[in-house]
């Protein structure tokens, strides 16, 4: 039994150390030659929304950049290296990137357990983006759908993982330039603006009636609370579970 046990450790050792040792290094992920930052860059500087770029600390990108391994060729890696994250509309939706002080979440560290559980593995999707409503964008790695690598959203009105027939570049184009108000009819409240503005890149508000719900139809009779981001993940798909969604 000790020498079955010992094998099956050996065994994870090993798939664990081909995993890493598979992974490029920062020096490998950065693009010199062709950065996608500068049309990230040119994308904001003609965003018809507010678009806030979180302060980068070259050391935690430089690691992220390892975690996630995707190259600063790409606009993701742009994003992941170059800043701490992206608030839009004064954070009602946060991008990740490589943390910072205002937004505490680097994406491969906030999709480890979720989406893969460790670096260097392939996940079934990254969880990219999130807004203050408790709604998150996820890019397909192939666990939801055929259609790898465009976007969903788990939207909290409904619980269900809504494709948006869009890539990753052509989502920052959305969160920049599409008419977010459309894009959220009915679940902005009076007075919305300055209350997510003060909230941290780690909570969102929580709503009673839930807002799938028939009586929560009506985000301005709801009452609202802040709670942890993971607190409301949670919540989300264990709801997905009791009402008969699935996972």
């Amino acid at each position: 039994m000790k020498l079955k046990l010992l094998l099956i450790v050996l065994i994870a050792i090993t798939f664990t150390v081909s995993a890493q040792n598979k992974m490029k290094s920062t020096k490998e992920l950065i693009d010199k030659a062709d950065p996608g930052w500068p049309i990230v860059e040119e994308w904001i500087k003609t965003a018809k929304n507010k678009v806030e770029i979180l302060p980068v600390d070259q050391a935690r990108a430089s690691e992220t950049l390892y975690k996630t391994q995707v190259t600063t060729r790409s606009t993701m890696g742009a994003v992941i290296f170059m800043t701490g994250g992206l608030l839009i509309d004064d954070g009602w939706i946060r991008i990740l990137g490589s943390g910072s002080s205002k937004f505490n979440r680097t994406l491969p560290d906030w999709n480890k357990g979720k989406s893969f559980n460790e670096f260097g593995e392939t996940p079934s999707f990254l969880l990219i983006a999130d807004d203050a409503i408790g709604g998150f964008y996820l890019l397909n790695g192939g666990g939801l759908g055929s259609d790898l690598g465009k976007i969903y959203y788990f939207s909290p009105d409904n619980l269900e993982y809504e494709p948006l027939d869009i890539t990753y570049s052509e989502f920052l184009g959305f969160c920049f330039s599409n008419d977010l108000d459309k894009f959220y009819e009915g679940n902005r409240w009076n007075g919305w603006r300055e209350e997510v503005s003060k909230l941290k890149g780690d909570e969102v508000f929580n709503f009673y009636p839930f807002l799938w719900t028939a009586e929560g139809s009506d985000i301005n009779k709801s009452t609202r609370k802040i709670i942890p981001i993971q607190e409301q993940y949670n919540l989300n798909l264990d709801l997905r579970k009791q009402i008969g969604l699935g996972q």
